[in-house]
Parts: structure tokens; C-alpha cells; sequence
């Protein structure tokens, strides 16, 4: 797996990629993440860049949840209506031996 963000990947960088943060303003830290933060492109810290992965992942599948949530109900009621017409013939059949 890739290691980008440390080691000598980071050592062509001015500061060896160190410097202010553009989300919460810690310094030092390493900036390392390239965003787009108000329509301008940002160098974040990797606290930041984790924190807006969250974010997005918890807005984006809201609609997904519950397209996903209504078709299985939908095919478990499509399931159960056959299931009950052949239980309704299987008594009819016992008594026949």
C-alpha cells in the first residue's frame, strides 16, 4: 500500500509538508491533503481531511437507506401471498390419505 504522506514522499516538500492548517488553524501540523474548502483549493491536516470524509459519508446514503429500506418490504409481501395459497391446499391433501 501507498505511504504518500510520510517519509520521503514528504521530504521534496517546503517544510517537509508542515505548516497552518486552513480548517482549524493548528500549526505545525502536517498539511498534506489537498481540498476544495469555499470554492478555493486548501492544503488540510489529516484530522480534517478524516473529519470531512465522515461528514459526506453520513449525507450521502441517507436516500439510498430508504429506496433500499421500501424494496425489500415490497418483496417480502410479494413472497408471503404465494406462500399462503399452497399452505391452504396442503390440509385439503392430508385428509385425502
Amino acid at each position: 500500500m501507498s505511504k504518500n504522506h510520510r517519509g520521503s514522499g514528504i521530504r521534496s516538500l517546503p517544510k517537509h509538508g508542515r505548516g497552518t492548517c486552513a480548517i482549524c488553524g493548528k500549526e505545525n501540523i502536517k498539511v498534506l491533503y489537498e481540498k476544495e474548502v469555499n470554492g478555493q483549493t486548501v492544503n488540510i491536516c489529516k484530522f480534517c481531511n478524516a473529519h470531512l470524509k465522515n461528514v459526506a459519508v453520513k449525507e450521502a446514503p441517507a436516500p439510498a437507506v430508504e429506496a433500499a429500506a421500501e424494496a425489500p418490504a415490497e418483496e417480502a409481501a410479494a413472497t408471503e401471498a404465494p406462500a399462503e395459497t399452497p399452505a391452504a391446499e396442503a390440509p385439503a391433501e392430508t385428509p385425502a390419505e
